[in-house]
């Protein structure tokens, strides 16, 4: 009982007096300042260099994507070697040094260098996130991880809507120069404001004396053996699955489901930003009394409904009300997912765990991002989103059995 006296207890004001969640957080703003004025800059850039070649914009998600298959594991194995303060910051001053070297490159003439920013900095942050996850663990008392998650998404979602604006206004009226410019200050920015951190924690000597490899296959022994990481792996590839047939298919929904110009697909990405921010917001208040199973399993749900309701839509206003309470749920998922993995998994482990789950997740998108054109091509687009809503029920059903684990735990303890 004491424990969750002190839970309810803890407010915002204890969130924003922790130097952890505090730094992290400001950290973030300016990695996200960086991120997307690169996304789009790069993005405009390229095509007007190569005049809309469609290979060429596509291999910006390749440098962009690629490392989460190829990284994601190492890079959360290294996480659990190495000291997390000192990864973050390293990793932020790489990113910067790349960019830079990418500028000197510019000036000289060499554009297709332009590519080489965004896969080195994508590779980086495969060992910064592990490393961050790690400090959460270390720094913050468990009652206030949901909380610190929830303010986490909350700049997530808030710059998915400012993000692409702030990145195309760079690039359009200062140029790519400029543009690169900004990332590499915002990179070192976010690298000086982490040295606020506290002091990493002395590692132990025996950990190291243990190969590489060792440490992966105890990685995977680890998931295997925990029942809710488990499961969370089962959900995380329902989700993917669903969420890769439905994210390149959007632009039908506007122009064969509405009968409107492909250019309003922005208004859909708009709405559902939207609902993120607010729901960030809601989040932030139930995470201090919902579990974080339960918040995965609401937001898989409110998705499964929004899917639901964007195939079944003729109606633009409609389909945007399902946009906007899909967008409204999704905080309830990332933060139900990392609060899982926070709850549930060793220290030492973090990084690792990580580095299984992620790839297994974009795993299972693309696989059916790669089959939803084949899909539309012999199936109607309501059903290919009814597919996907299905398909997250299913992921809602393999968190049942941690959910009655949950519920009787708390019985017993409210006794």
């Amino acid at each position: 009982m004491s424990e969750i006296t002190t839970s309810q207890k803890l407010g915002m004001g204890d969130l924003f007096q922790n130097r952890v969640i505090r730094t992290i957080l400001l950290s973030v703003l300016f990695l996200q300042v960086g991120i997307w004025v690169r996304n789009y800059s790069i993005l405009l850039y390229v095509i007007e260099m190569t005049n809309e070649n469609p290979i060429a914009v596509s291999l910006i998600s390749v440098a962009e994507f690629a490392p989460i298959f190829l990284f994601s594991f190492i890079g959360g194995t290294f996480a659990d070697r190495w000291r997390p303060k000192r990864t973050m910051v390293w990793c932020d001053v790489l990113s910067a040094v790349s960019v830079f070297a990418v500028l000197l490159t510019l000036f000289f003439g060499s554009w297709k260098m332009i590519f080489f920013a965004t896969l080195v900095s994508s590779i980086l942050s495969q060992f910064s996130q592990p490393a961050g996850m790690k400090l959460f663990k270390l720094h913050v008392p468990t009652e206030l991880v949901q909380m610190g998650m929830s303010m986490y998404q909350t700049v997530f979602a808030l710059f998915m809507i400012l993000g692409p604006i702030l990145g195309t206004y760079v690039y359009q009226q200062f140029g790519i120069l400029a543009a690169v410019g900004v990332m590499g200050v915002a990179f070192l920015c976010s690298a000086a404001i982490l040295l606020l951190l506290p002091a990493d924690p002395t590692p132990e000597e025996e950990r190291h004396n243990t190969s590489l490899m060792h440490e992966m296959k105890e990685g995977f022994g680890y998931v295997f053996k925990s029942k809710p990481l488990t499961l969370l792996g089962g959900c995380f590839a329902a989700a993917g699955l669903a969420i890769g047939l439905t994210q390149p298919l959007g632009v039908f929904i506007i122009t064969e489901r509405l009968g409107l110009p492909k250019e309003d697909l922005q208004w859909l990405m708009t709405a559902f930003g939207a609902g993120m921010i607010i729901g960030g917001g809601i989040t932030v208040a139930l995470s201090r009394k919902v579990q974080p199973q339960m918040l995965l399993a609401l937001g898989m749900a409110a998705s499964a409904i929004g899917f639901i309701g964007l195939g079944l839509s003729t109606e633009l206003w409609l389909s945007l009300a399902a946009q906007f309470f899909a967008g409204l749920f999704m905080p309830c998922i990332h933060i139900g997912i990392n609060t899982m993995i926070l709850q549930n998994t060793e220290e030492a482990f973090i990084g690792r765990v990580n580095g299984i789950l992620n790839p297994l997740f974009m795993g299972a998108m693309v696989i059916t991002m790669s089959a939803s054109g084949w899909l539309k091509t012999h199936f109607s687009i309501v059903y290919i989103y009814e597919m996907s809503a299905l398909l997250l029920f299913v992921g809602i059903l393999t968190l049942l059995p941690i959910m009655k684990k949950e519920t009787v735990s708390h019985i017993v303890k409210g006794q």
